[in-house]
């Protein structure tokens, strides 16, 4: 029986969306390296104070509306619920952002280290023009729940492109005037465009949001008594979710202290190559994720544990069949990639370079760092936080103890690198978990029929890979170095993997990459 991957042909205005959203994201990080430069001390400092309001969020409940928002409000549909629930989180993230404000110095002095005078001082303004983000996340994601649950899933992934084009005029403006890299040379006035304009974009994120529910019966609405959602329950379910939060921020914030200690430029360099190597699972894993929740909470909720499973495996196959081979262009072309990206305006070379060697390493971690996520929704639908929080401290326990031993055998800039290996193997670890435990509780996760097609789709990614690596070294030894030479690696490494791939999943009659761009292509059938 020909498969019909409806998460996928209910997904192609999803899949336009995300692609806009990840290209317009491209261009914000651009532009930003333009203007504050990859490797400075003032892009270190922007970096730690726009990564601090996400991470206090999941710490305070980020975690938990992730994992439990959707289930929730598939089971309780009436408007009321909704409206009670964005109350509760408006009202406690708007406590939350008043506290951290006041901490903002000891925040700061937890989460980053080495920082010069100037830099901490620079941190601690931006992140107190930050920390409203808080609020502004935390309505958003409700709101969005809320759209998902009504079978509105494209429309969230349309408001981040608003966001990113605030931000990336804001960093537009801060070079028109005058602006540079050098922190010291930095006025009252720029910093003031740099903190108001970025969290400016994640308001009108939210604004966009909110309108995007008319037409959907929901009205916006808080009200004064959001009592009757479920505290307790939601409270049960959001405490296990809470220690893999604070577990992963744990780990964040060990790692964030190692790199912002190994040299200049350091944070900025990993937190560049980190967000190129989400890129990917941004536009393909989590647009499969956001079409598939619904679907796995219903069945869950019916306990149809069969649907549960054939909708895990189509997931996990049709995402690896596109994330395979980008992981092996990663792993082949990552350093002329960050060249071509970072290696302009005010940004250093040199860190450039070491971005490409940091995102090489991280694409050995894309294809299991994906399935993970994959795995967890499996456990969210069927309301367990519990468990995945056990196996996130697994995990968690992995990337810090990779990461100091990365500080230790390789100090420096290298501890970058060895950062992003010992991530690669804990979301291996965190991966094979999953599948094991989710396998004794409903039964089967497909294993045969995932081997088989991800063996097919291995196959066909290394004989890719191989030829890209081969173009790459015929074209750079006559392209030579600089940007226009990395340019021309990309884009000759990069077409000729692409054919190789098409070419092989054919030959090896990998069913995957033809369902998935029939389903792409007639997604409104």
């Amino acid at each position: 029986m020909r498969e019909q991957p409806r998460l996928a042909r209910a997904g192609r205005a999803m899949a336009v969306a995300t692609l806009i959203s990840k290209i317009t994201g491209f261009l914000r990080t651009l532009t930003l390296v333009a203007a504050l430069g990859l490797g400075s001390h003032l892009f270190d400092a922007y970096t730690a104070a726009n990564t601090l309001p996400n991470s206090i969020y999941d710490l305070v409940l980020g975690g938990a509306l992730t994992s439990i928002l959707v289930p929730l409000l598939i089971r309780h549909s009436d408007e009321m619920y909704a409206q009670r629930l964005l109350s509760l989180v408006v009202y406690g993230l708007g406590v939350t952002v008043v506290v951290t404000m006041l901490f903002a110095p000891q925040i700061v002095d937890l989460c980053v280290s080495d920082f010069t005078a100037d830099q901490r001082r620079t941190a601690i303004i931006l992140t107190r023009f930050f920390l409203p983000q808080i609020l502004f996340y935390g309505a958003g994601a409700t709101v969005a729940a809320v759209l998902s649950a009504r079978d509105r899933q494209a429309a969230p992934m349309w408001a981040p492109v608003a966001n990113n084009l605030v931000v990336i005029a804001t960093a537009a403006a801060y070079l028109a005037i005058g602006g540079t890299e050098r922190l010291e040379a930095l006025t009252t006035a720029q910093t003031w465009l740099l903190g108001a304009g970025t969290s400016a974009g994640v308001a009108v994120q939210l604004l966009v949001l909110c309108l995007a529910t008319r037409g959907t019966g929901f009205r916006m609405r808080l009200r004064a008594d959001p009592r009757g959602v479920g505290v307790r329950r939601i409270a049960a379910m959001a405490s296990w979710t809470l220690v893999s939060v604070v577990a992963a921020q744990a780990a964040l914030i060990v790692v964030n202290r190692l790199t912002s200690g190994a040299g200049p430029g350091a944070l900025g360099v990993h937190a560049n190559a980190y967000t190129l190597f989400q890129l990917p699972y941004a536009i393909v894993t989590a647009s499969i994720i956001t079409g598939v929740l619904p679907r796995l909470s219903r069945a869950a909720a019916e306990s149809d544990l069969s649907q549960v499973t054939a909708e895990l495996s189509q997931s996990l196959r049709l995402s690896s069949v596109v994330l395979l081979p980008v992981a092996a262009a990663l792993v082949v072309l990552g350093p002329q990639v960050t060249t071509v990206l970072f290696a302009h305006g005010n940004a250093d070379p040199s860190a450039a370079a070491l971005a490409g060697s940091v995102l090489a390493v991280y694409g050995l971690a894309l294809v299991p760092f994906c399935g993970y996520q994959i795995m967890l929704r499996g456990f969210y639908a069927l309301q367990d936080t519990r468990t995945p929080a056990m196996i996130s401290l697994l995990v968690t326990a992995t990337t810090v103890a990779g990461a100091v031993v990365s500080a230790r055998l390789a100090p420096g800039p290298q501890t970058v690198v060895g950062i992003a290996a010992g991530y690669a193997v804990a979301q291996v670890v965190g991966f094979v978990a999953a599948a094991l435990v989710l396998r004794r509780r409903i039964g089967r996760v497909d294993g045969h029929r995932l081997l088989r097609a991800h063996g097919r789709m291995l196959v066909a990614a290394v004989a890719a890979g191989g030829a890209t690596a081969a173009v790459a070294h015929l074209t750079g030894g006559v392209a030579g170095a600089g940007w226009a030479g990395a340019l021309l690696v990309v884009a000759a490494g990069g077409s000729c993997g692409a054919l190789c791939y098409a070419l092989a999943t054919r030959s090896l009659r990998v069913i995957e990459l033809r369902v998935l761009i029939g389903a792409l292509r007639y997604g409104g059938a």
